[in-house]
């Protein structure tokens, strides 16, 4: 694997993670109201 590929892997790791983090805290913040 090139340093890119690893790269672009993480990154892709990080925006599926940040926008389940981030569903997941709106789903939080709508039940709390």
């Amino acid at each position: 694997m090139t340093t890119g590929a690893i790269i672009m892997m993480l990154f892709g790791l990080g925006i599926t993670w940040g926008g389940a983090a981030y569903c997941i805290s709106v789903a939080m913040n709508k039940q709390s109201k």
